[in-house]
């Protein structure tokens, strides 16, 4: 077998290296396997603060999620921040074509912004907000998700995820006690942030009386609910309500739902992760739904 002049290793050898770097990284952007900590790089930073943002402002880092928000005609994109090696990944070659200004980094440089845990594969993106949406452009959404003050963005990233996968039409949640657009939420997310509307209301229960307005049958997820949820779904306009991962729905939250329903899980286990339990749901409400 013909070896190459600089490592010792095969052309072939090569290649597949690079296939498994590639394949890990895509199961790690999708939170299948856990980022491995690097302690050469990543040891915590004396003094280090979070600049300040504006509130029209995001950062956004990862792979994925930049090349998911620079895909996304509804981004206003300030700049670009990329090391080379991240602008070859992310196929981007001639700077002077795109249509927004770039600037060439290293990955330290990245640290001294994001902070040290940030797991920014050597990609930033600074940009506007995506839009806000209003309820009644949901109209003709069969399916919503409703999140009543779950409060970690890497439980609604999660929660993002599921919501495409399973075609809803939309992520409401509350302005307080709930995360704003952010690189962390939009990290989790790996690029569901793009390609759902995340709606954040400012009265949960006046929000649930217009969903009922428009149609939709609001099921409340909760642990006591008095019949399961596949006895609960009816109709062929759904909004699922998921309660915050500690005191779940608000009373009331709850008094507004039309239905209370539960999970049922024959297990020693009770009660799951609220992104879980919400993947379950949406999967049980589009059978429903397409049945």
């Amino acid at each position: 077998m013909s070896k190459d002049d600089t490592g010792g290793k095969s052309a072939k050898d090569t290649h597949y290296a690079n296939l498994r770097r590639a394949h890990r990284d895509q199961r790690r952007e999708r939170g299948e396997i856990p980022t491995p900590k690097d302690d050469r790089r990543r040891k915590p930073a004396d003094g280090w603060k979070a600049p300040a943002l504006a509130p029209d402002q995001v950062h956004l880092y990862g792979l994925h999620t930049v090349r998911a928000a620079l895909d996304n005609p509804e981004r206003k994109i300030i700049k670009l921040s990329v090391s080379l090696n991240a602008a070859q990944r992310l196929e981007l070659r001639d700077f002077s074509t795109l249509p927004y200004p770039v600037e060439t980094v290293l990955p330290s440089d990245l640290d001294k912004v994001l902070g040290p845990e940030a797991i920014h594969q050597g990609v930033m993106l600074e940009t506007r907000p995506l839009p806000a949406r209003r309820l009644e452009a949901l109209k003709d959404s069969p399916l919503l998700l409703v999140l009543d003050q779950v409060t970690d963005p890497h439980n609604v990233g999660a929660i993002m995820r599921s919501a495409v996968a399973f075609d809803a039409g939309a992520v409401i949640t509350t302005q307080r006690h709930s995360p704003t657009e952010s690189g962390v939420l939009a990290k989790t997310a790996s690029g569901a942030l793009e390609l759902i509307p995340y709606i954040q209301v400012t009265n949960l229960a006046d929000a649930l009386e217009e969903l009922h307005k428009l149609g939709f049958l609001t099921i409340g997820l909760d642990s006591e609910g008095p019949e399961p949820l596949e006895g609960a779904l009816s109709g062929e306009r759904i909004a699922l309500v998921m309660g915050s991962e500690g005191k779940g729905l608000r009373q009331k939250t709850r008094a507004t739902c039309k239905v209370l329903a539960r999970l049922d899980m024959p297990g020693a286990i009770k009660s799951l992760n609220v992104s879980n339990a919400a993947a379950i749901a949406l999967y049980a409400t589009q059978r429903h739904l397409l049945s």
